[in-house]
């Protein structure tokens, strides 16, 4: 908590979320208030997103990605290494990494494409999932965060957008509240 010019503490804006920086003061408005009702944001969460999915391993991981690149992606580059990673969003302030590591194999280079997602990913919904993998695939074909790039997220993913809303409520939910919403699913899928 900030201090005050006479060294009072100050809080921060009722509508700072970090995660939902790009979106109306109306949308944070209604996030405040319903973050302000005993667990309102949450019930909002479980309500849309009952259960969590059951990837959960490196392995699952690979064979579900690799899934969602055949359908929609045929013609890109090859992945060859999905993990889920317990350090990114901690170090690299990010829900997933694309990486491309360029290697000399005889006379020409060659990039092995790894993509690394937030252990925190292993616990929610399937749609979270899908909607990181989805963002970490267009990659491939797009680098930057451009229209090209949010449309071929819209291409696999119709409802992208809704989903990266939902994840950056929960994330704000977490960051503000607390517990986890679909930790409890976890024993039940093992």
């Amino acid at each position: 908590m900030a201090l005050g010019g006479r060294g009072v503490p100050v809080a921060p804006p009722a509508h700072d979320f970090p995660y939902l920086r790009a979106y109306s003061e109306s949308l944070r408005q209604q996030v405040a208030a319903l973050m302000a009702q005993e667990d309102g944001l949450a019930a909002l969460l479980r309500r849309k997103y009952p259960h969590a999915h059951t990837v959960r391993t490196d392995k699952a991981l690979y064979h579900y990605t690799s899934a969602l690149k055949s359908r929609h992606l045929r013609n890109a580059d090859a992945v060859n290494k999905v993990v889920f990673d317990s350090k990114i969003h901690v170090v690299r302030h990010a829900l997933g990494l694309h990486t491309a590591v360029s290697r000399v194999q005889g006379g020409r280079l060659a990039a092995k494409h790894e993509i690394r997602i937030a252990a925190m990913f292993k616990q929610v919904p399937e749609e979270f999932l899908r909607m990181i993998v989805v963002h970490e695939l267009a990659h491939l074909r797009e680098r930057e965060h451009n229209k090209a790039f949010y449309q071929l997220c819209e291409h696999m993913e119709p409802a992208y957008h809704q989903y990266e809303l939902d994840v950056r409520l929960y994330l704000t939910h977490l960051e503000h509240t607390g517990p986890r919403l679909w930790q409890a699913d976890l024993a039940v899928a093992e």
